[in-house]
């Protein structure tokens, strides 16, 4: 879920359970628009983090310590001024908006005791941090808006702070019935925009989600529901926001896989399909989630050479694929000729010189064929002729038939690297699949005296509901250890049918799996692989005994004769990973 309102309420909730009646008694500005304020208060020492980032601005509790500048910014040098140990009375939140108003007791210049207001906007490119005095007079901000930046609002020294009313939404925690059917029912969009466009502090997400649970489609008109139908999604409305009137929020990320889906303080019901794991705050919801998105972003970022590599070369397999296939179609006549000469050789005896073609009893269809021949060359001379273009037919077929094989190998490894670069979750599976397309050739090899990386990244471990190990190869190199170093004979090994991906070990242990561990691995091997998503994935399994590699076969290929297959879909949210 976006950083929405009601994440921020559940923010608001958890910032005066643990900073209320706190003193500030540190103030940081890491970054040029994000401050870190050490707060000790009767529930312990914390460290506040507020991002007024135009990218990704934020507002939770952190264990985290962000390195300071070593000569504070203007706005942080304010602050200490103003603020430095003074005593934090309340953090509210006006409507649902995506604002924090953090109330600040501490002592003036004269030792009398007064109140200022340090406000969090969250929103998105227009996030702020404003300091402002107990009248709402601005004293200063970490950014300034000026009228040539905004014609709505300026954000100056000495101007009054006001939140612009600029889309005109509703309250939704003060909504009537009456006045949301009214609201929600003149609207043209699709239900679920008309919800998100028209109330404060709900995102896209909370919007679907109540459509959701009111069993109406959201992307049918707003106006094209009936009253009785407006009336049932408002109750709804009502009940989706209750835990945000009693504070009784329930932080969770929804997994789709390993990788983090959403973030909500409210159940979703879109997201049951996901692995839910659940958090005891806000800030520890939003560390977890934010935290894991920026290594994803991180990771894909630093995969982008070796992606384009890979996709350089596959493009250009590809193009050669094509080009083979489409010689070895052109030697398809290469029969045809030979049958031509030894039907010239048979029956030509009687064909008078000088012919352009003549009718013969082809003996192995048993039907007549007519041959065209060259009229100015001898008759035997057209046999040896068609015997020539076949030999040379032939070998064409020979050498591309070795070719084409050659390069379908080439481009299903170059799909299974792209999959493994999908796969990758942190930068040592990168540094293995680097090693892998050295050795393999796409990538220059380094210098001999250059030190080799040490490869620390390790198969996925998953561990069954009835107990067992399975684990799941991250790449090439890994998928081949796996199989034929750590698998045993009677192990049982699974891989998605006619798709690149990873190869699934389950340890037996001697045992014979249940039907369920079968199943796990199978989801295990169709989400590791170029079909995940699908409905329905074929996956192969076979005791590991009877998977076999080809000498000089590419990393991670492998051939088997026997085997048994399942449908299985991708869903792997209940299998438990070590």
């Amino acid at each position: 879920m976006a950083f929405d309102g009601i994440t921020i309420a559940a923010v608001t909730y958890e910032l005066n359970q643990k900073l209320a009646g706190g003193r500030i008694t540190k103030i940081t500005q890491p970054e040029t628009d994000e401050l870190l304020l050490s707060v000790r208060s009767r529930e312990g020492s914390f460290r506040l983090l507020l991002s007024a980032s135009a990218s990704l601005p934020l507002a939770y509790l952190t264990d985290s310590k962000k390195p300071a500048p070593m000569t504070a910014p203007n706005f942080c040098m304010l602050l200490r001024k103003h603020i430095s140990g003074g005593r934090i009375l309340s953090v509210t939140q006006p409507s649902l908006e995506r604002i924090l108003r953090f109330e600040i007791e501490h002592l003036d210049e004269m030792g009398d005791l007064c109140r200022k207001y340090l406000i969090v906007e969250i929103m998105g490119k227009h996030s702020n941090l404003i300091f402002c005095t107990d009248t709402d007079q601005i004293i200063d901000s970490i950014k300034h808006v000026s009228a040539q930046m905004s014609s709505v609002r300026e954000v100056l020294p000495g101007r009054n702070y006001f939140i612009p009313d600029t889309q005109e939404k509703a309250d939704p925690l003060q909504l009537t019935e009456q006045a949301f059917t009214a609201l929600i029912g003149q609207k043209a969009a699709r239900l679920s925009k008309a919800l998100y466009t028209s109330l404060t502090g709900l995102s896209p997400v909370a919007a679907e989600e109540i459509c959701a649970r009111a069993s109406l489609e959201s992307d049918r008109t707003a106006s094209s529901f009936s009253p009785e139908e407006l009336i049932h999604l408002y109750r709804t409305f009502v009940r989706f926001l209750e835990p945000v009137r009693s504070g009784a929020f329930t932080p969770a990320v929804y997994y789709d896989g390993n990788a983090p889906a959403e973030f909500s303080c409210l159940p979703l019901t879109i997201y049951s399909h996901c692995r839910k794991e659940d958090f005891s705050s806000a800030s520890r919801m939003l560390e977890r989630y934010y935290a894991e998105k920026n290594t994803l972003t991180r990771i894909r970022q630093k995969s982008t050479d070796l992606r384009r590599i890979v996709q350089t070369v596959l493009e250009r397999n590809v193009k050669k694929y094509d080009l083979q296939a489409k010689q070895l179609k052109d030697t398809e006549k290469r029969e045809k000729y030979r049958v031509y000469g030894e039907l010239i050789n048979t029956y030509g005896y009687g064909v008078e010189p000088g012919s352009k073609s003549f009718e013969a009893l082809n003996y192995y269809t048993g039907e007549t064929v007519a041959i065209p021949l060259d009229p100015q060359i001898p008759v035997q001379e057209n046999a040896k002729k068609y015997f020539d273009k076949y030999g040379k037919l032939k070998r064409t077929f020979e050498a591309v038939t070795k070719l084409l094989e050659e390069t379908g190998a080439e481009i299903e490894h170059l799909r299974s690297v792209q999959t493994a670069l999908d796969i990758a979750l942190q930068e040592e599976d990168l540094v293995q699949i680097k090693e892998e397309l050295m050795e393999s050739g796409y990538i220059r090899k380094r210098n001999p005296g250059s030190k080799r990386p040490r490869i620390t990244s390790r198969p996925f471990h998953y561990i069954s509901a009835d107990g067992y190990h399975m684990y799941v190869g991250k790449n090439n190199l890994q998928n081949d250890e796996l199989t034929f170093q750590t698998a045993r004979g009677n192990d049982w090994w699974f891989h998605a049918k006619g798709a690149p991906g990873s190869h699934v070990i389950v340890q037996t242990n001697g045992d014979e799996l249940p039907d369920r561990t079968f199943e796990e691995a199978a989801r295990l091997a169709a989400y590791y692989s170029g079909n995940r998503g699908a409905d329905k994935v074929e996956i192969d399994y076979v005791e590991k005994k009877h998977v076999k590699k080809p000498n000089g076969s590419k990393p991670g290929f492998v051939v088997y004769y026997t085997n048994y297959s399942m449908m299985i879909d991708s869903d792997i949210s209940g299998i438990q990973q070590l």
